[in-house]
């Protein structure tokens, strides 16, 4: 197995919108997270505050897959509602359906504690519904620098057999990192693995199609998929 990071997680540009939501925490009624990034700069930044993960004790926490809710358990933070799917449209139906419906999302107030650059849909569908949404950046995912030529060198003579991608960005990060050298055609013959739909529409963007997706979108199920498809091939 080749390991080879193509995002990296930083602080927030600054701390001021996380701080004031922390600050006022007790306006809002559920919590999100929606990776364990988020759940550990969360409470890096309380420990920082000296402030206490019981602080959103009588908030409805919501978990965005189990390895951010094993994370949040880690932490000692009870969750209330673990979306399976770890996609933004999973974790509407969980929250919908922890509410009692639809009609009752609105007038709620929700702190998403999310990376900086993250899909609307989340957000966007709780405010259509009515709800009071702060989305707050708790962290931000970058390209590391990485010097990639001996990773380049293993694609072209042939010594990999499938990649695993786990988000758009790491397809996106993957295509500059490689650069000039188009990613489609490094990856030809390679099983490309895509933990869900908007991951494979980035790499289906760049000419990839030799592509796979779990049915549960996380990395658990990922892996099984990679390996029944190359079981099969």
């Amino acid at each position: 197995m080749i390991s080879c990071s193509t995002i990296q997680t930083v602080p927030p540009i600054n701390w001021q919108a996380l701080d004031r939501a922390i600050e006022n925490i007790d306006r809002y009624g559920w919590i999100v997270f929606t990776s364990s990034n988020g759940v550990r700069y969360f409470t890096d930044r309380l420990a920082e505050l000296n402030r206490e993960p019981s602080i959103i004790e009588g908030l409805i926490c919501v978990a965005i897959g189990p390895g951010t809710a094993a994370k949040l358990a880690e932490k000692g933070i009870d969750v209330d509602t673990v979306a399976s799917d770890s996609r933004a449209e999973g974790a509407l139906e969980s929250i919908i359906r922890r509410a009692g419906g639809k009609e009752a999302i609105r007038g709620q107030r929700f702190l998403l504690c999310r990376a900086a650059v993250a899909r609307e849909l989340l957000p966007a569908s709780l405010r259509e519904l009515g709800a009071n949404v702060d989305d707050v950046e708790t962290y931000r995912t970058v390209r590391p620098d990485v010097n990639m030529k001996q990773i380049v060198e293993r694609f072209e003579a042939g010594a990999v057999d499938a990649i695993a991608f786990t988000s758009s960005s790491t397809v996106s990060n993957l295509a500059e990192m490689v650069a000039p050298i188009p990613l489609e055609s490094l990856l030809e013959g390679v099983l490309v693995g895509c933990i869900g739909p908007a991951t494979a529409a980035t790499a289906e963007s760049l000419g990839i199609t030799n592509t796979v997706q779990p049915e549960v979108h996380t990395v658990a199920a990922l892996i099984d998929a990679i390996t029944a498809r190359l079981t099969v091939i």
